[in-house]
């Protein structure tokens, strides 16, 4: 076996094991607080964000981490059907976040794998740690509120989806600079892109906002950067 074909190889495990350690966590979440359902779910919405890091660190092929999303989109709707893991998506409410999450990361390897992973990155980190914290934090503290087509949103919660999506761009843009010298967008492009994603995250109808938060990030940091 060749050394591209050993990288390949050490890629696919870790994120393999990444995602295990994800689930079984979220597993030992449910069965320890069994009335935080929201806990669970969001654990593995926030760390299967690191799988894309993880694919771009080890330079995962675009055809295996195509066919991974594809795979992982599958058997949660599977998951989704049959309700084979609670932990995952057993929120007591209509939702098809988790299928909506996987198209999205589908989409955008197939739109910016391998040429543009930022592009990819940007997209799944912003709706992974940005929506993922807001929903914690939102649900955990009170705080103001309104009703989205019959979706409560706290102004901590928005507050928490901005904050977090502008820093996860920012440190996005520094290590892109750093570790590859590459381009990309300003910093007010930055929170432009920010504020973007924050305005769709309030369309949370169903869950679709795991759609459409990651796959507009991810075009517009692809539209915005210098060399795009």
């Amino acid at each position: 076996m060749d050394l591209a074909a050993q990288r390949q190889l050490l890629g696919v495990t870790a994120v393999g094991l990444w995602l295990a350690l994800v689930v079984g966590g979220a597993l030992l979440l449910r069965r320890r607080w069994p009335e935080q359902k929201e806990w669970s779910r969001k654990l593995v919405h926030i760390g299967s964000g690191a799988v894309v890091p993880l694919a771009w660190v080890f330079g995962i092929d675009r055809a295996i981490a195509l066919a991974a999303a594809l795979t992982a989109t599958l058997l949660t709707s599977l998951n989704h059907r049959f309700r084979l893991l609670g932990a995952i998506e057993d929120v007591g409410r209509p939702s098809y976040g988790t299928i909506a999450y996987g198209a999205s990361i589908s989409l955008l390897l197939a739109l910016f794998w391998p040429q543009q992973p930022a592009a990819v990155a940007a997209g799944v980190l912003v709706m992974a740690l940005g929506d993922g914290m807001a929903g914690l934090l939102g649900a955990g503290f009170r705080s103001p509120g309104w009703n989205l087509w019959g979706q409560r949103k706290s102004l901590l919660g928005t507050a928490t989806m901005a904050t977090t999506s502008l820093a996860v761009l920012v440190g996005l843009a520094a290590c892109v600079g750093t570790a590859t010298g590459g381009a990309s967008p300003t910093l007010s492009a930055l929170v432009g892109i920010a504020l973007v994603a924050t305005l769709l995250e309030q369309v949370a109808v169903a869950g679709l906002d795991n759609f459409s938060v990651p796959v507009v990030t991810g075009l517009l940091w692809s539209t915005l950067s210098p060399a795009a």
